[in-house]
C-alpha cells in the first residue's frame, strides 16, 4: 500500500526551480566554494532545481568567447539583478577595474629600497 501526499504542482515548482525569475536577466552571483566568498556575473541561462547556470559572452583578439557556471543550490550566498546602467558603466570602462592593482603595484615598488636589490654579477671570471 502507498500513500499519496497532497502536493499540489505549484509548490513542488517552487522548490524545483527557486531561482527560475531570474531567466534571462544579467544577475550577480555571490556564491561559497569551501572557506571563500566568491562573485560571478552573467547571464542567467538555466535553473535545474540543484545548480543553476550563468553564461558571458566576451570578444578577445577577435575570437568569441564563452564561460559558463554552474553553481549548486548549496554554495549560493545572494543573486541580485545588475541594473542596465551598472552593465553599461562597466562595459565602457573596463580599464578602470585594473587602475587600482596598477597603482598598488607601483606604490609597492616605491617602497623597496634599491640597496635591497642585489645587482646582477656577470659570468664568474676564471684565472
Amino acid at each position: 500500500m502507498v500513500l499519496l501526499t497532497g502536493c499540489s504542482q505549484v509548490s513542488r515548482l517552487r522548490r524545483v526551480a527557486a531561482y527560475s525569475h531570474y531567466l534571462n536577466a544579467t544577475v550577480s552571483v555571490w556564491y561559497r566554494l569551501g572557506d571563500i566568498l566568491l562573485s560571478a556575473s552573467g547571464v542567467f541561462v538555466g535553473d535545474s532545481g540543484r545548480s543553476i547556470f550563468l553564461e558571458q559572452h566576451l570578444e578577445l583578439r577577435g575570437r568569441r568567447n564563452y564561460f559558463r557556471w554552474e553553481i549548486p543550490y548549496g554554495n549560493i550566498h545572494s543573486v541580485e539583478i545588475v541594473s542596465k546602467t551598472e552593465q553599461k558603466s562597466t562595459e565602457l570602462d573596463p580599464p578602470s577595474a585594473e587602475r587600482p592593482r596598477a597603482k598598488a603595484a607601483t606604490a609597492g615598488a616605491s617602497r623597496t629600497s634599491s640597496a635591497a636589490i642585489f645587482p646582477l654579477a656577470g659570468p664568474p671570471k676564471t684565472v
